[in-house]
């Protein structure tokens, strides 16, 4: 198309929300009218689909749950005796911080809560981080961290950093189940951490969790300071407008009505059955074009503002954890999903952007764009140019530079980062996913991939504890294909390996004897660690 087509396609495919201030242009995605005529009876399904999902049908069938994620931000929609719930929620959040930054509920050791601590995994870690990203101020009334892993030295990284300061720090522990291990793993190091330095972790303690829950259960004997409510139909990837996300950021100061307000803003506009007055719609057609409805294609990420960073990994698990089913809802094998990576403009002129631009065109772009460059006046980096000029045009720049290249890209714009603005980005992306999934028949509200690893992982941590226990009861070295027999892993000695050899890295006892570089040719013994 000549530059006179293209501003015409711009013209005809535009979608603003005059109440959002927010443009999402799909004009750079190469489908036509007639293969959009012919995905019209897919549409009226997913849009039947979603409404059916907001008005409590079972939307998540292998759970047997119901999805509702847009009753947080519009309370009036949801089953009359679910209302109540999600309204009186809101209210103790709020009532629960005003205490915190006031100082009427402390510490025992010191006069206010100086810092956050949240323990969580996935959906409960990457929303509040990215909001926190996108939306605290320069000075908090609390500071927040985040425990988001299992690994040791990461978490010893944080506790190092709140050392000074763990007798004024408010933990949140998030976890629906209660029983989730990195979570779980995760509190128990910072329970030690405070009974090291001789502090009461319960009055620090608050758990967001499942009535009936392994964690509310230690939370009602151990007698923390607050809990709650995770609810049975919202999943973790779409929790942060639960109190998994407006808790944190109440905390830290961000306006979470205002947030709710952008949401439910989103959610309205989304509901339209048109494709081109839905903006989620206009997505999800772009995705489904872009993969021939199969996935063919990455989903590349690039938000041009700082406080934008972490949209992209936010972005990642919503998308992938939702649309990456082996299995459709007819039991058939499809293999669907979407690949999402990204980082940030112009970051990324002197990153990726050259493969995007040159390289393998297996990727469709997806670009943020923030009108407004910072709060009040730039100076002039040249003549009649600003530092925001400089990232503008660089957005544009790359946006054409990928087309020219037949390298396909979205471009949604907002005009400043506020939490209304990242409420409705959120709400935007939540229902796009939706509504691909209706498209390409799978669950999007479960996730029984992430199910399965569980599994393994435990039953890898059920075989190193059998090998603690032949080892332990053995005076002798033992070769490790004759300790695989003993463990009755005589098929899995590959996995023994592993194990003893993580053992040994950590002076857990084990001791590996011989040539490492000829792991068949080991002998594993034990060595009491008690003198």
């Amino acid at each position: 198309m000549n530059t006179l087509e293209l501003w015409q396609r711009y013209l005809d495919w535009l979608y603003f929300n005059e109440d959002l201030g927010l443009y999402l242009d799909v004009s750079r995605m190469r489908f036509d009218d007639e293969w959009v005529a012919a995905l019209e009876p897919k549409f009226a399904q997913a849009f039947k689909d979603m409404d059916a999902l907001e008005q409590g049908a079972i939307a998540n069938p292998d759970e047997n749950r119901m999805v509702g994620h847009y009753w947080l931000r519009d309370p009036d929609l949801a089953p009359a005796e679910l209302k109540n719930e999600i309204v009186e929620n809101l209210d103790k959040i709020e009532a629960f911080v005003g205490k915190i930054h006031k100082g009427g509920i402390r510490p025992p050791r010191a006069p206010k809560f100086t810092d956050v601590l949240s323990v969580g995994i996935g959906g409960s870690a990457l929303g509040p981080q990215f909001v926190d990203e996108a939306l605290a101020s320069d000075f908090p009334p609390l500071a927040i961290h985040f425990i988001d892993n299992t690994d040791p030295a990461g978490i010893d990284r944080i506790l190092n950093r709140l050392k000074d300061r763990l007798s004024s720090t408010l933990v949140i522990v998030t976890s629906k189940s209660g029983g989730t291990p990195e979570t779980r793993n995760g509190m128990m190091e910072v329970k030690h951490a405070y009974e090291q330095q001789g502090l009461d972790f319960a009055a620090h303690a608050v758990a967001v969790t499942m009535l009936g829950s392994k964690m509310d259960e230690l939370e009602r004997n151990e007698g923390w300071l607050a809990e709650f409510p995770m609810f049975d139909w919202v999943g973790g990837r779409t929790s942060e407008m639960s109190s998994v996300g407006l808790l944190s950021a109440s905390l830290l100061g961000i306006d979470v009505h205002a947030m709710l307000a952008g949401a439910k803003t989103m959610d309205l506009a989304t509901r339209t059955p048109e494709i081109k007055r839905n903006p989620a719609a206009l997505l999800a057609l772009s995705w489904y074009h872009a993969g021939n409805g199969k996935g063919e294609k990455d989903m590349v990420v690039i938000p041009y503002k700082d406080s934008l960073l972490l949209f992209s990994r936010y972005l990642q698990q919503l998308v992938m954890e939702s649309l990456g089913k082996e299995k459709d809802l007819d039991g058939n094998t499809v293999h669907q999903g979407i690949a999402v990576y990204g980082n940030k403009g112009s970051t990324d002129q002197h990153a990726f952007v050259q493969q995007l631009r040159e390289g393998i065109a297996n990727f469709f772009a997806i670009f943020v764009e923030v009108l407004e460059d910072r709060n009040g006046a730039s100076i002039e980096i040249e003549p009649d140019v600003t530092s925001g000029d400089f990232l503008f045009g660089f957005l544009q720049g790359t946006r054409q530079a990928l087309y020219e290249n037949h390298r396909d890209s979205i471009t949604v714009t907002i005009a400043k980062v506020t939490p209304r603005t990242v409420g409705a980005l959120i709400a935007l992306f939540e229902r796009a996913v939706g509504i691909y999934a209706t498209l390409v028949n799978v669950n999007a509200y479960h996730q029984p991939g992430v199910e399965a690893g569980k599994k393994a992982a435990g039953t890898l941590l059920g075989l190193q504890r059998k090998i603690l226990a032949v080892l332990k009861s053995t005076n002798q070295p033992l070769e490790l294909a004759e300790l695989a027999e003993k463990v009755g892993a005589s098929d899995q000695v590959e996995q023994v390996y592993k194990i003893v050899r993580h053992l040994a890295a950590n002076q857990r006892g084990v001791v590996l004897l011989g040539d490492h570089g000829k792991p068949d040719q080991l002998g594993v013994s034990y060595k009491s660690l008690v003198n």
